[in-house]
């Protein structure tokens, strides 16, 4: 009798939730360990290395999160020569915790530090899907949202990058689900941590924005009024953000471009604004084709509680108004998995009671699809960066300025380990006038490098790389 009370308490406890999420937990953090080791020169190795940059300077000099720094001074970013390298996008809470694991423990690279910076926030993130799904759907919905957070091969790609996006949707969720409870219990306390946490993730990227309609949908159906309290901590949300975009305002040279991401090429509702985002990437890259199965019966599927329904919509309105960035890059899709994994569960869900081997089919699918397709990205297609930036860095004086031409990306830049010019984006003499010593390439046939090495002294070539001395000419 003992053992079989004994045998019935070990299954309850296997079958415990928080159990079956620690599993999902530590599936999601072993899958992201594939090749976590990777220097910066894979997939969206440009946006990963000015990321990286801001991280590797905190690390020498100190944080301090009102003058972010970088390695690019060029004005390829801004339109403006930047010699001080301000770095004005999102305020640097990422990378002081990136610098701050790597100061505190060490042991890893600085790159790999990163990246596992991203990936904890990203199964932080999934705990917090697995309480909302909970707490507004069932235990099985939030398990099945951590689960496809944590597996989908888009998203095990894209949450152990060096890139902000991570972090920032760790505290959306964590400010979504305090507003939640907030609704349920109207307890200041939930107030405050959703003031808190959803405006972190405003400073991190303010189209998290978006994701207050599928809140203010749950407001509705509460049936809360908008009493001073309410507004009061909207205004708080905001004012973080707001105030960070007054400061930056004073540094012109250190904002990227950033008006054509919303529709600087015209694309939006364009026929290929369709096909690439609803085709390609929701499709193919995320859903590998057949999860859009169970994704459809999560959209038709009637429940009282249409928080997820409004999370899509939420997001097709943020890729609307961010059309162009939306289709150039990939990863601007980061923060719409949230709302596509909730749909996804909720149509497994439905989808199990009518047949069951066709979930299993259309999961499998699914993974080995979008497997496929997000395979290339882990890739480094060009080594010879990492090995002639480790030359210059070894060989070179630490202080040096360098013109390391690689189509603009800064990934080259970055493996030099110094500051400089991705690109020539003036003549070659009023580059040395702003500071330039040293012209770096691995492009031995492109016009410029030939055109240089005519003119200026050259310290090291081989049929890999060139690096020339800008402040000693050819004797004629």
């Amino acid at each position: 009798m003992l053992k079989n009370t004994n045998f019935a308490r070990v299954k309850r406890i296997i079958k415990t939730e928080y159990l079956i999420l620690s599993v999902v937990l530590f599936l999601g953090l072993v899958l992201r360990l594939y090749r976590i080791q990777n220097p910066v020169a894979d997939w969206h190795s440009w946006r990963q290395a000015d990321t990286a940059s801001v991280s590797r300077e905190f690390v020498k000099n100190g944080i301090n999160l009102l003058y972010p720094k970088y390695h690019d001074i060029s004005s390829i970013q801004t339109g403006i020569p930047n010699p001080e390298g301000f770095r004005m996008v999102e305020l640097p809470i990422y990378n002081a915790v990136h610098a701050t694991l790597f100061n505190v423990f060490g042991r890893f690279s600085l790159e790999m530090w990163g990246r596992l910076t991203s990936v904890i926030f990203a199964l932080i993130s999934a705990v917090f899907l697995f309480l909302i799904g909970k707490k507004l759907y069932s235990t099985k919905i939030g398990i099945l949202s951590s689960f496809f957070y944590l597996v989908l091969p888009y998203n095990i790609y894209f949450t152990r990058v060096i890139l902000p996006e991570s972090m920032g949707v760790c505290l959306s969720l964590a400010g979504i689900y305090f507003a939640i409870l907030y609704l349920y219990k109207q307890k200041t306390a939930n107030l405050v941590l959703f003031v808190v946490f959803f405006s972190l993730s405003l400073l991190v990227k303010p189209f998290f924005a978006f994701f207050l309609i599928p809140l203010a949908y749950l407001f509705k159906l509460k049936k809360l009024k908008l009493d001073r309290k309410i507004l009061f901590s909207v205004v708080l949300t905001l004012l973080p953000f707001i105030m960070w975009r007054f400061w930056i305002s004073n540094f012109p040279e250190g904002i990227p471009f950033f008006k054509w991401a919303f529709n600087g090429d015209k694309i939006r509702f364009h026929p290929a604004f369709f096909r690439w985002l609803f085709g390609e990437r929701l499709g193919i890259l995320i859903l590998g084709g057949w999860g859009l199965v169970p994704f459809v019966f999560g959209l038709v599927k009637k429940e009282n509680n249409k928080f997820s329904l409004w999370f899509i919509v939420s997001m097709l309105a943020y890729v609307t108004v961010v059309a162009t960035a939306s289709i150039r890059h990939d990863y601007y899709q980061i923060m719409a998995i949230p709302a596509i994994v909730l749909v996804l569960s909720l149509g497994v869900v439905e989808l199990w009671k009518k047949s069951k081997l066709l979930v299993v089919l259309s999961i499998l699918v699914m993974m080995l699809v979008s497997w496929d397709r997000i395979r290339p990205f882990y890739q480094i297609n060009h080594p010879e960066i990492i090995e002639v930036g480790k030359i210059v860095d070894e060989t070179l004086p630490l202080d040096a300025l360098i013109i390391a031409p690689y189509i603009g990306d800064t990934a080259f830049l970055y493996q030099t380990n110094r500051w400089g010019w991705p690109a020539i984006d003036d003549s070659i003499d009023n580059i040395i006038e702003r500071g330039a010593d040293y012209y770096v390439s691995v492009d031995l046939q492109s016009l410029d490098t030939v055109n240089f090495e005519k003119r200026f002294k050259t310290l090291l070539k081989t049929d890999m790389y060139i690096i020339l001395d800008l402040h000693k000419e050819n004797i004629k």
